[in-house]
């Protein structure tokens, strides 16, 4: 736990909901270029051939695949929009920085009544039980 500590500190700069959020911005914002980036490998591939294509179908559905897409990219996408939409309305209305944490909170507890009922019905619809 301290060497969690330890790291947690080494990584902040003012620490807080300001860094959190930035660093989880740029996390999420990774994460979806990297899916961005091979999904757009994966339709090139259609021009190559049939083959190649169905060859990566097999990959797609894979229950460890098809759980990266409920708990990475859709998560990611989700954070790295409503955050983005945060930082949006803080460059707008500049004085709403000075209270970035109650609405990072805020964007949080959004984020959290969106993802979880939606996650829970794409995890059911996975496992079969519609």
């Amino acid at each position: 736990m301290a060497a969690i500590a330890n790291f947690f500190r080494a990584v902040t700069y003012r620490g807080r909901e300001g860094q959190i959020a930035w660093m989880l911005h740029r996390a999420s914002g990774v994460g979806v270029f990297v899916f961005l980036t091979f999904h757009i490998i994966d339709i090139f591939l259609m021009s190559v051939g049939p083959e190649a294509f169905d060859t990566l179908l097999f990959f797609y559905h894979q229950f460890l695949f098809k759980l990266s897409i409920v708990f990475g990219l859709y998560l990611g996408a989700l954070y790295h929009g409503l955050n983005g939409m945060r930082v949006v309305l803080i460059d707008f209305w500049p004085n709403l920085g000075k209270k970035q944490a109650m609405l990072w909170r805020i964007q949080m507890v959004i984020f959290a009544v969106l993802y979880i009922p939606s996650a829970i019905i794409m995890l059911s619809s996975m496992f079969g039980s519609h």
